[in-house]
């Protein structure tokens, strides 16, 4: 049986063809890592490392390319940014939505001093801004916010919490795990101070890897939460000051280099618009069937419009894993069931611990696979 893969929010697939070939090419022809030697092929690895910085810095309208820093993912950079920032007596502001990539390092902050406020976001999953403005205190520090819900799908509105950030002087992160490739994201108009990406969802390349793009002045601001070799500086054993050194330790995932600069190429020549509608039209043709199907609840927002291509389903009367393992058993659908990393948002959805099934799709998802799943849904 041919399976039809809609688990993008996880990871997309398949790649651009180029990625896994970039990457072969690398491990088979390359091999050197970069930053470390002077002969050819550390230097040819490091002009892609350069790229990428480059191409990072085009797709999220960002400079400089020094603060486009290169993490192992999303987690690590979230990571990196909390824990560098927030000390004991800070206060941070996030919403109800944040996935446990966000909850889980406050979490372990708040046991050292940190304090946070979690505004509540409605049965759809929408944070009204003016709350967030409501939440701020003199001693706030931070402001958190997952630009789309890994859950729901629902897009928050980025430049109104942006713009109360920049009245009140309180940087602005914001996670992009969902939006990053899927949807326009301008740092400089979302008034960010650090853009946290995972290099293998929206931007299909590889795992393993991710930025975190930092604006300089909120850089300056950041303390290293790991340390080691950095191939500069080696005359001394104190962690550089300058950038992007001082936040990338240790041997770069050079293989995921090479696979994200390959698929970044690949979605700068497709634009990042045209995957925006093609993403709206396979959402727009889910939905309206799932309105025919009167044994299935759509948990979020019923329409396109403020979501990208995430729907969780709720089958009420059934075991929801159950109905996963059904649908890829029975019929080649593969989905993700259960709380998605993310017990807030679904306390606030109110599919809390049953959890859901979660249909996502990407540029390589066709409308068949969508017909596909729908024909499924309504059989099981």
């Amino acid at each position: 049986m041919e399976t039809v893969y809609l688990d993008n929010a996880a990871t997309s697939f398949p790649k651009p063809p180029q990625v896994p070939r970039q990457m072969a090419r690398y491990l088979e022809e390359v091999g050197a890592t970069v930053n470390r030697s002077v002969y050819g092929a550390a230097q040819a690895a490091g002009m892609v490392e350069l790229r990428l910085r480059q191409r990072l810095c085009r797709l999220f309208h960002f400079g400089p390319v020094t603060h486009a820093v290169l993490t192992p993912g999303n987690t690590w950079g979230l990571n990196l940014m909390l824990a560098g920032f927030l000390r004991p007596g800070d206060h941070c502001v996030v919403s109800s939505m944040e996935h446990n990539a966000v909850m889980r390092p406050l979490q372990a902050l708040a046991k050292q001093g940190v304090t946070f406020t979690r505004v509540q976001c409605d049965a759809l999953g929408r944070l009204e801004p003016k709350d967030v403005e409501r939440a701020l205190r003199p001693d706030t520090r931070l402001v958190v916010l997952a630009h789309g819900s890994n859950v729901s799908g629902t897009v928050q509105d980025a430049a109104a919490v942006g713009e109360i950030c920049r009245r009140y002087g309180v940087p602005f992160c914001l996670d992009g795990a969902q939006t990053a490739g899927h949807l326009p994201v301008d740092f400089t108009s979302l008034g960010l101070s650090a853009l946290s990406v995972p290099g293998h969802k929206g931007l299909l390349g590889p795992s393993g890897i991710g930025a975190l793009l930092l604006d300089p002045a909120f850089a300056q601001r950041l303390t290293p939460t790991v340390s080691g070799g950095t191939g500069s500086a080696s005359d001394s054993e104190e962690i550089p000051a300058y950038m992007p050194d001082r936040f990338e330790p240790g041997t770069p995932n050079v293989p995921g280099i090479y696979g994200l600069e390959a698929a970044l190429a690949f979605l700068e020549e497709t634009g990042v618009e045209t995957v925006a509608a093609h993403d709206r039209a396979l959402t727009a043709r889910f939905l309206d069937g799932v309105r025919s199907i009167p044994t299935v609840s759509v948990i979020g927002p019923d329409a396109v419009e403020g979501r990208v291509g995430v729907v969780s389903l709720d089958f009420p009367g059934r075991d929801n894993a159950e109905v996963a393992e059904a649908l890829e058993r029975e019929y080649g659908i593969l989905t993700r069931c259960g709380l998605h990393c993310a017990p807030s948002a679904h306390k606030t959805l109110g599919t809390f611990p049953r959890g859901t099934v979660r249909f996502s799709w990407g540029w390589f998802s066709t409308e068949n696979d969508i017909d596909r799943a729908l024909e499924a849904v309504r059989a099981v």
